[in-house]
């Protein structure tokens, strides 16, 4: 059934000005429906709210916590437990975040009921698009969507990534027809766990109907880019399958290979396949997404945090278009939406929906939160009662029983939307390195270090000083280690193999999280090691001392983006190594 979307916009939009103008009453609302619901679980009571559903009562009882202190409860459910320890509501199934703990993914209790929650998010963007780009509904989106491994508990319980959760669910897979929401992307192109066969369907259909492709879009920047670099691979056989109506045999998922088959590559195009072979021959693939996609009005990926590093190549790519960053969420909450799709992606504010969930801000002048024990939690700062220009870190009380949780996000207040503020996404708390939806941090990267460092021992080698970067040059990206290595024995330096293996050896210290991008998702290039001249961090130092930086209290930065410390780095290496083989991960490794 197709739904009115002249009238469910006009609804979508009356719903935003309405909870953003009362949005600390909306809080307080919140709030105690959900101490009210949860009143009776284990953790709540044990902290004796004694069925207090205030404001005052909940911040002075309960204490803003970590992962880490949750993480025996949230074992306990995985093992099996169904007694109501979060959330008086049962547990359906666990989503994993993209953060990591003990090198692990977190596992983030849920319950069905969000699903409606997520979905109410995901109603109230195109109703704010249109507001900017009329005319979508004339057309399609191509968007590069996937799924992606998923396993189950000991106890039973599904654990999987938020958006996988979501394009399985019945929500997304039996949705009503909207013209402003049709993709080119049939469902068992994005439900395949194939990713070969997914993303080559995905971009078959979307070359199929290239003239009704009005945006063109993936979660994330780096999804996009590594779709035109798939297409740049594979154009050949796609122009192929086009020209002779008939479906690469790599695709093997019978229900899929139907699909397309029956309902998309019905006729031979030859037309059509000459056309994409003559634009993708060239080396000159400067604009290739207008050119392919002719009718595209902006790109629809989200370009903030880690994800800043790829806008210079996407805007290469597509010739310029804009870039909307219409959402802000994850996986333990959705929290709010982009007002303003259509700005520069450096000008991105979020503002964020006060029905989401119960939202606290923990004020970012310092490093750490202050001391506190459980009688005297730190002081967090109201949705309501932030201030302009000031950076907090998120903390979060959801439906589905996470109290006054760190989701480790640092916020700038950058206005307000009515009275519900609006947030600029600075980084996330201790993230060192990010590719894809991987996040090293420098303890990681340390063991990962230290790993490597023993291999070289048995040459008498020993790592004197190294540094980082995040390299997106390369489609995928990759992690780059700048090493300064003494060799105390200069007749029995390391050989080439070693410095290999010692690549290999740093994947296998990183998290599951890294090591999935790398095996299963290809989103991550094997890892490289630039081995640079002696005292090169000498002059890195010298650089920038030279700069203003203090002596007394310089240290070699443990990762790098600033281009001229990067040329000098790159001026000075002797010799570079990559993982011979990929690391070592499996999707069946659960609590």
């Amino acid at each position: 059934m197709a739904v009115d979307s002249s009238v469910s916009h006009a609804k979508a939009l009356r719903f935003i000005e309405e909870t953003t103008t009362n949005a600390d009453s909306v809080q307080k609302r919140v709030l105690a429906e959900i101490l009210n619901r949860n009143a009776d679980t284990e953790y709540l009571n044990r902290f004796r709210l004694n069925g207090a559903t205030d404001q005052d009562a909940f911040k002075s009882k309960v204490p803003v916590v970590t992962y880490e202190e949750l993480e025996a409860d949230i074992r306990r459910i995985a093992n099996g437990d169904r007694s109501p320890i979060f959330s008086s509501h049962p547990i359906s199934e666990f989503l994993t975040s993209s953060g990591t703990s003990g090198g692990e993914r977190k596992l983030m209790p849920t319950i069905k009921e969000e699903m409606e929650r997520r979905q109410l998010l995901y109603s109230l963007l195109m109703p704010i698009m249109n507001l900017y780009v009329p005319g979508l509904d004339k057309g399609k989106g191509l968007y590069f969507l996937f799924v992606k491994a998923e396993t189950k508990t000991p106890g039973g319980l599904v654990a999987r990534p938020v958006l996988t959760s979501y394009y399985k669910s019945d929500i997304f897979k039996t949705r009503p027809y909207d013209p402003f929401n049709d993709y080119t992307s049939p469902n068992e192109a994005i439900l395949c766990a194939n990713s070969f066969q997914s993303m080559y369907t995905q971009m078959l259909c979307g070359l199929l109907m290239r003239h009704q492709v009005l945006r063109v879009g993936a979660v994330f920047a780096s999804g996009l880019l590594r779709a035109i670099h798939f297409l740049q691979l594979n154009w050949k056989q796609l122009a192929y399958d086009i020209s002779t109506g008939t479906l690469s045999p790599k695709i093997t998922d019978p229900c899929l290979r139907e699909c397309i088959t029956s309902k998309y590559l019905t006729n031979p195009n030859p037309e059509l396949a000459e056309f994409i072979s003559k634009e993708c021959s060239t080396e000159e693939w400067e604009g290739i997404v207008t050119r392919i996609w002719p009718n595209t009005k902006y790109l629809d990926v989200i370009v903030t945090g880690a994800m800043a590093q790829y806008i210079p190549t996407l805007e290469l790519y597509s010739g310029g278009l804009p870039m909307a960053c219409t959402m802000y969420a994850s996986s333990e909450c959705y929290f709010g939406l982009n007002l303003n799709p259509m700005c520069k992606p450096s000008e991105v504010t979020y503002t964020i929906m006060p029905n989401m969930g119960y939202f606290e801000f923990l004020p970012h002048h310092t490093s750490s939160p202050p001391a506190h024990s459980r009688d005297s939690p730190p002081r967090l700062v109201n949705l309501a009662d932030v201030e302009v220009g000031k950076v907090y870190e998120l903390v979060i009380t959801t439906y589905s029983g996470l109290n006054r949780y760190r989701v480790g996000d640092i916020l700038q207040v950058t206005g307000f939307h009515n009275a519900a503020p609006q947030f600029r996404f600075v980084r996330r708390k201790n993230v060192l390195l990010s590719i894809d939806s991987d996040k090293t941090d420098e303890a990681e990267l340390q063991t990962a270090i230290n790993n490597a460092a023993l291999l070289l021992r048995e040459f008498n080698t020993s790592v004197l000083e190294y540094t980082t970067h995040a390299d997106t040059k390369t489609i995928p990206g990759h992690y780059v280690i700048y090493l300064e290595l003494l060799v105390k024995d200069t007749a029995n330096p390391p050989p080439v193999e070693t410095l290999n293996q010692c690549c290999l050896a740093m994947e296998e210290s990183l998290n599951s999280v890294y090591r999935q991008c790398r095996v299963a998702d290809n989103s991550i290039g094997p890892l490289e090691i630039r081995v640079v001249k002696y005292r090169t961090f000498e002059e890195v130092m010298d650089y920038a001392i030279s700069r203003g930086a203090s002596i007394n209290q310089y240290k070699a930065p443990r990762c790098v983006n600033f281009t001229p410390i990067l040329e000098l780095l790159d001026s000075r290496v002797i010799s570079a190594h990559f993982s011979p083989s990929k690391p070592h991960w499996t999707p069946e490794r659960t609590l």
